[in-house]
């Protein structure tokens, strides 16, 4: 379990603390230009540096992203290779800049599918961002909703531990970053396909059809303002959110 990323500055009123995106489109983005899926990817690399600086701009102190979800494996070989290469090379040419930017980075997900040079370059940019506090960057690497329920549960069971919504909430794979309170995705599918299933409940959704390749600065203004009009009630009535009455157990944990 990570320590509790603890931000250096806390985001000002009507911004998320914590913004969550589904990174979808890279694959039409390359087709709709007749290039490999692979060339999307790429792109949707440097569509990730952008929204990282847009993000510490906007004084978000934590970015979830799904870059690799369990179910990625049943795609062509070479589309997989290609992703584990990209993620090698994103790795070494991104984690000196990221550093300087005050930027931690995680890495959430089951290793064990994963080479060892992957693992190692994964673990090797955790190290290298371990003093940073101000943008936590969770890179979500062959993760699951589900998978992240279930070895969370499994964790409590062999530790003899009770299963309660709080115990498996600090067992769960972003535990240090609290639970996201936006969550948008790009490519126009309406679905948010096994990321972060647990953390989510009370998450406000935010769809897009804008491809993830040219996703921007402005694109996620568009989504912040959409959230800053959404009233979060957590179960509440219109009225005792207004009012600003005391949140019960359905509050989102925080960091």
């Amino acid at each position: 379990m990570a320590e509790p990323f603890l931000p250096l500055c806390p985001p000002s009123n009507g911004m998320p603390r914590h913004v969550a995106v589904v990174m979808d489109g890279n694959g039409r983005w390359a087709q709709k230009r007749w290039m490999p899926r692979v060339a999307g990817h790429k792109q949707g690399v440097d569509a990730l540096r952008k929204t990282v600086q847009a993000c510490i701009e906007r004084g978000i102190a934590v970015l979830t992203v799904f870059a690799f979800s369990s179910e990625n494996w049943k795609r062509p070989a070479e589309e997989v290779s290609g992703l584990m290469e990209l993620l090698v090379m994103a790795l070494s040419r991104e984690v000196p800049s990221l550093k300087k930017h005050g930027v931690r980075l995680y890495f959430p997900g089951d290793r064990s599918q994963l080479s060892r040079r992957v693992v190692q370059g994964l673990e090797a940019a955790e190290a290298e961002t371990a003093g940073n506090d101000r943008l936590a960057l969770n890179v979500c690497f062959n993760y699951g909703g589900r998978w992240d329920v279930v070895q969370a549960a499994r964790q409590l069971a062999q530790a003899g531990q009770e299963i309660t919504e709080q115990s498996l909430s600090e067992a769960t794979a972003l535990s240090h970053v609290g639970d996201p309170d936006l969550l948008i995705r790009t490519g126009g599918e309406l679905r948010i396909s096994n990321f972060l299933l647990w953390q989510s409940a009370y998450t406000e959704l935010y769809f897009t059809d804008c491809l993830w390749p040219d996703f921007d600065a402005a694109e996620l203004n568009k989504a912040l303002t959409d959230f800053s009009g959404r009233q979060r009630r957590f179960g509440q009535t219109a009225e005792q959110s207004a009012a600003g009455a005391p949140l019960t157990a359905a509050e989102p944990r925080h960091a």
